[in-house]
């Protein structure tokens, strides 16, 4: 065709975590990745996936698309030489699956865990939670072994394949540090301005419609995945309240210091909370009570 995309798996290139590098130096044109994982370089980074308490899957695409966030990310991003546009959604993620039970806060106390990147580590860490960083193919043996105690991945459908179930028994809910992870195709900026207004148009469409794709993909494969997963003797756990709230103090604990040190932290992150808060203001009257009712009756 005309336009043609090569794709190359992590490791064929570079390293999966030297994928900004490369972008900022002109070695690619494109990166699929989650932006979090990049926190290290700056942690507004997180914005663009999510972050703890953060915005649901279409929160945060009406945030990007209609509210301040896309000129926000675009005007962050500019300066690694790249721009972020979706490549999906997950939708709000499961809480992990754990060897024994978390029934207080206190239960997380040196609990060895393998979690995604961003804030939420540094929150976790408040908690006593030792972060472990290992590739995913890794995950189940560890846990096997017992040198992990919990892992915090996706959702049913890519948990199940990953086979996580059959090495802990506690699989919990709800993720309250992903509420909606989104993933990213970064495009290298000079590359991009060097593209026809045409060619310009093909890439946006095929990452418009691979982000839709992914999101309809998850919500359409999870639940048959629970269902499985709970057949096969899984054990669905809600976090306690006092668990959560917990958690929701470290994280608030982590934005006020990272705001502190950023300004452009905290001008990202006090517009997306505004943002949020008419969010759940409107929630209130539209979904919320229509899903309660919902969720309440025999369909």
């Amino acid at each position: 065709g005309k336009f043609e995309v090569s794709v190359h798996p992590a490791g064929e290139l570079m390293p999966a975590f030297g994928v900004v590098d490369a972008l900022e130096g002109d070695n690619i044109e494109m990166a699929l990745t989650a932006a979090y994982y990049f926190t290290g370089k700056d942690p507004s980074f997180a914005f663009s996936c999510a972050v703890p308490f953060g915005l649901t899957a279409r929160q945060n695409a009406a945030w990007r698309k209609h509210g301040n966030g896309g000129k926000l990310l675009d005007d962050f991003f500019a300066q690694y030489n790249f721009m972020a546009r979706s490549a999906g959604n997950t939708g709000t993620q499961m809480g992990g699956w754990y060897r024994k039970e978390i029934k207080t806060a206190n239960d997380l106390k040196g609990l060895k865990m393998r979690m995604g990147g961003g804030v939420f580590g540094e929150a976790m860490a408040k908690l006593g939670v030792v972060s472990q960083n290992l590739p995913a193919g890794d995950v189940y043996q560890a846990l096997e072994k017992g040198t992990l105690d919990a892992v915090e991945f996706v959702g049913p459908h890519d948990d199940q394949k990953l086979g996580f179930n059959k090495v802990a028994p506690y699989y919990y809910y709800p993720g309250w540090w992903e509420g909606g992870a989104d993933l990213e195709f970064f495009v290298n900026l000079k590359k991009y301005n060097t593209l026809s207004a045409e060619n310009k148009a093909i890439l946006n469409a095929a990452m418009a419609v691979a982000a839709s794709d992914m999101t309809a993909k998850y919500d359409t494969y999870n639940p048959i995945a629970l269902k499985k997963l709970v057949a096969d003797k899984t054990q669905l756990k809600a976090f306690p309240k006092a668990v959560i709230d917990a958690g929701f103090k470290a994280c608030m604990e982590v934005f006020a210091e990272h705001e502190a040190k950023s300004p452009t932290f905290k001008k990202i992150h006090q517009d997306m909370r505004a943002f949020q808060r008419d969010q759940i203001l409107w929630n209130r009257f539209s979904e919320f009570p229509y899903n309660q009712y919902v969720n309440g009756v025999k369909i």
